[in-house]
Formats: structure tokens, sequence, C-alpha cells
């Protein structure tokens, strides 16, 4: 059997071309090989195997119970062969492969989910994971090669050479509440009148509390005391649902949310104060080469960052 080990797949392309058209020469012609290299090549395999795989007859060559078993595992095994090959072909031209992508909770509904569905368009058979969270956890995360990319700010404690950073944008905070809350249709809204109400923010020290806070101080306001603190965005939702909460969120989660095509219930006010937050960067590793998928990708959200 070790020269069934060694069989090329050019050899078992043989076997089941004889099968196919019942005639050694025909298969061999097919092939592109002579008739006796052909005839050699089978006299090896039967060897190998003990038995004949075809028996001769006046109408050609027919498969023996052996014979039908090789042909059964020949066609198997070049059936995988020509899949590898175009699963090779598709990872080096950057069509299939995995893609990890950590990112602050904006860009992944602005920019990533757009990027993605440009990138499918012509790469199906990629493999995308998107993980939503705070900067330092990210940070980390691509340190530790959990990530190819992230969308995130740069914590000051993080030596930052280390890291390839390529400028985004800044984030603007959007305070959503229910459609029946008090203040809807209310323009201009005032940051003194928000005391009255309960708010759920992200915990202390994350970047949109942090523009809460400095937004208020800025007013000369005390920051908001009725606090729920949740980074969980089902949270958020469901108090939003059941009360008349105030939620901070990123522009374009808010404009998800308060979009009719959710059906959530829920608008934002009009503010008279812009909050922002400071900018997050795109950041991949220095010393990490990507793989062509996740260097696509990589290509396609950072043209998205930089469209007008």
């Amino acid at each position: 059997m070790a020269y069934l080990r060694q069989t090329k797949p050019s050899h078992l392309g043989l076997i089941l071309k004889i099968a196919e058209v019942g005639q050694l020469q025909k298969a061999a012609s097919s092939m592109a090989m002579s008739q006796p290299a052909a005839s050699r090549i089978l006299a090896d395999i039967e060897k190998s195997v003990g038995a004949p795989l075809f028996k001769r007859g006046p109408k050609g060559m027919e498969e023996t119970l052996l014979g039908a078993a090789v042909v059964r595992h020949a066609r198997v095994i070049l059936s995988e062969l020509d899949g590898l090959d175009k699963d090779v072909q598709r990872l080096k031209n950057g069509l299939a492969g995995e893609v990890r992508i950590g990112s602050v909770t904006g860009p992944a509904v602005a920019i990533l989910m757009p990027a993605l569905e440009a990138v499918r368009a012509h790469s199906p058979h990629i493999d995308v994971t998107i993980e939503v969270g705070p900067s330092t956890d990210l940070v980390r995360g691509l340190d530790e090669g959990r990530f190819d990319f992230i969308f995130a700010r740069m914590p000051a404690t993080q030596d930052s050479r280390d890291f390839l950073i390529h400028p985004a944008q800044e984030e603007i905070v959007r305070l959503i509440i229910r459609d029946s809350h008090p203040l809807v249709g209310r323009t201009q809204v005032q940051l003194q009148e928000l005391h009255a109400f309960d708010w759920v923010i992200q915990e202390r020290g994350s970047p949109i509390r942090l523009a809460v806070e400095e937004a208020f101080h800025s007013a000369g306001e005390p920051t908001p005391t009725r606090v729920i603190n949740s980074s969980s965005l089902l949270i958020v939702v469901a108090l939003l649902e059941r009360s008349d909460v105030i939620a901070p969120l990123a522009n374009e989660v808010a404009d998800l949310l308060s979009g009719p095509h959710l059906g959530a219930h829920l608008t934002t006010i009009d503010l008279a104060q812009k909050i922002t937050v400071s900018p997050y960067f795109i950041i991949r590793n220095r010393f990490k080469e990507l793989p062509q998928v996740a260097k696509d990708f990589f290509d396609e959200v950072v043209s998205r960052v930089r469209a007008p």
C-alpha cells in the first residue's frame, strides 16, 4: 500500500478517466499521457493493492469491486484537492480568510458596517469577527494579537511607538430619550434643564462619561447625580423603553436607535450645547504584517474615514 500513499493526483485522475471512458488508450490521451505510461501507472497501482482495478472485456474496461472503491476515494481526494487549490487562491488574493477587529461603539456602526458590506461584496467567504469594547481592552487585545486592527483611543499609559496609528475622527455625543419624554419637541434645551431626570451612562472614566461631565463643568453646572452606570446597550434600551431616562450615546448609535427602521420609539434631545468626545484612531501593530484579507479590510476602512 506504500505506493498508494505516494500516488500523484494525475494518477488518480487517470483511474477516474478509465472508469469514465472504459478504455485505457482514450483515458491516456485525455490525460496527455502515452498509452505505455498510462499502462505502467495502472499496473503499479494494481500491484500495490494486490488485485486488478478493472476487468478487461470486449466492451472495454469495467471496475472491479476493489476498483470501484479506489474510484470512489479518488473522486473524493481530487475534489478535496481542487477545493484546497481554490481556498489557497482565495486566501492569496484576499478573497477568504479571517479578520478580527475591535472597535469603540461609534465607528463600529458608522464605518465598520458599510466597510464590511463593501468587502464582502467581492470577498463573500471571509470570516469577520467584530468585538466592541472600551479602548483599554481593545489596545490590550491588539497587543496580545487578538485583533488585526482596532478603532480606539490610545490610553495615556500605553507606549504608542509599538503601533501604527491612523487619524480617524471625533465623536459627537447625542442625548437619546423615548418619544413620549417631556422634552420631546423642545428646541435648544439647556443642560440645567436635564437635572430633573435620571441618566444611564457608561462607567466613570469612559470617554462619553468624561465628555458629558466636561460639558456640564463648562456650563457652570453640577454633573448629573441621578445616574445608573452601565455600558450595556441592552440595559440602556430597556431603561429608555420603560422610563424618562436620558442616555448619552455616540451620534451614530443614537441615529440608529432613533431612526425609523428599528421602530424603537426613541428620539434625541435638541440640545443647545454640542458635546464631543476626544478623537479615536485606527490602530494596528507596527511589527505584525496583516494577512491579505485583513489588509484589504483595513484599506477599506481607512478610505472611508478619509472620504469627505
